[in-house]
């Protein structure tokens, strides 16, 4: 474990404690593959994993939530109750500790868009997938089309 994973246990229990008054007796670690959601919950050996970019990106009061929202999954899990995000028993907890129902968006999580135009008419395509261009054609005139550029969109 790192000296970040060790402060993340840390700040975990102490949120365990503070919030829900039951000690969190598990791991806690940062998981770099972690990419539109905050954290997850794993039933089979009880420990969280948490996406360091909400760490980095957010105040501390985000990441708490964040936090409460896994320990939520935890806590009911541990005690035998409706545990998953549609269950009323967790929906009711995670109301009164106040954690998050949803990750708020990552800063560089923009959708990217390929811009497609033909080189007749000019119509202009934007494509979240790259396509093959000697395959396909202008929809409008049949035109040959081009990849124009890239742009990011929130």
């Amino acid at each position: 474990m790192t000296r970040k994973d060790d402060e993340l246990l840390d700040f975990v229990r102490w949120v365990s404690q503070t919030d829900f008054g039951l000690p969190f007796e598990h791991a806690a670690k940062f998981n770099g593959r972690l990419r539109s959601t905050g954290g997850r919950f794993f039933p089979k050996d009880l420990h969280l994993d948490f996406n360091e970019k909400m760490y980095d990106q957010f105040s501390e009061d985000i990441f708490r939530q964040i936090v409460q929202h896994e320990l939520v999954h935890y806590h009911l899990y541990r005690a035998g109750r409706g545990y998953k995000h549609r269950d009323q028993d967790f929906k009711k907890l995670l109301k009164e500790v106040g954690g998050l129902r949803f990750a708020p968006a990552l800063e560089d999580s923009a959708t990217r868009y390929l811009i497609y135009h033909c080189q007749q008419c000019g119509q202009t395509y934007p494509r979240r997938r790259k396509i093959d261009t000697k395959k396909y054609r202008c929809g409008k005139c049949g035109g040959r089309l081009q990849l124009e550029n890239e742009t990011n969109n929130q």
